[in-house]
């Protein structure tokens, strides 16, 4: 199979470096989106109903995100990737394997994912708009960055009403 040159302006180098963090970010939304909906499904408590509609609120943009985000890698020519083993390597966040997480704790550590991934984002937009010349890629992911910054608020909010 050959491949076509992508001829888009932006040098190879420069889009791969791009592809590696974008990858990176895809295995870290992959584990928030499961780690959501994990918490969707065994969150209980008094405020059960509307954290759950909540999480399952923020899986599925999650899901959204992730789809764009491998399309985006796909149009600066790399390849997204995509198995649960890269993920487990190329993710900066981590799995909390408790079963037994309080729906406060499922809230902190919801929020400290998505502002760890709103620091990441935050940098590499600077990167791809500075260093590569990338305005697409540093607008999309300042899009994504606004996303999270949203979504925090959110969980920072509903954090002050939960025991």
């Amino acid at each position: 199979m050959t491949q076509v040159e992508v001829k888009i302006g932006i040098p190879k180098e420069d889009r791969e470096a791009e592809g590696a963090f974008m990858n990176g970010l895809l295995a870290d939304l992959f584990l928030l989106y499961t780690k959501t909906r994990n918490f969707h499904w065994n969150v209980t408590g008094p405020h059960f109903w509307a954290l759950h509609k909540m999480f399952e609120s923020q899986y599925e943009m999650l899901d959204d995100e992730i789809d764009d985000l491998a399309e985006r890698i796909r149009a600066l020519g790399g390849f997204a990737r995509a198995t649960l083993t890269d993920y487990q390597h190329l993710a900066h966040l981590r799995e909390d394997r408790s079963t037994t997480l309080s729906a406060r704790e499922m809230l902190t550590e919801l929020l400290d994912d998505h502002e760890a991934v709103i620091r990441e984002l935050r940098e590499e937009a600077a990167v791809c708009q500075d260093k590569h010349h990338d305005l697409g890629t540093s607008d999309f992911l300042t899009g994504l960055m606004e996303q999270h910054e949203k979504t925090a608020w959110m969980l920072r909010a509903t954090l002050e009403g939960v025991a």
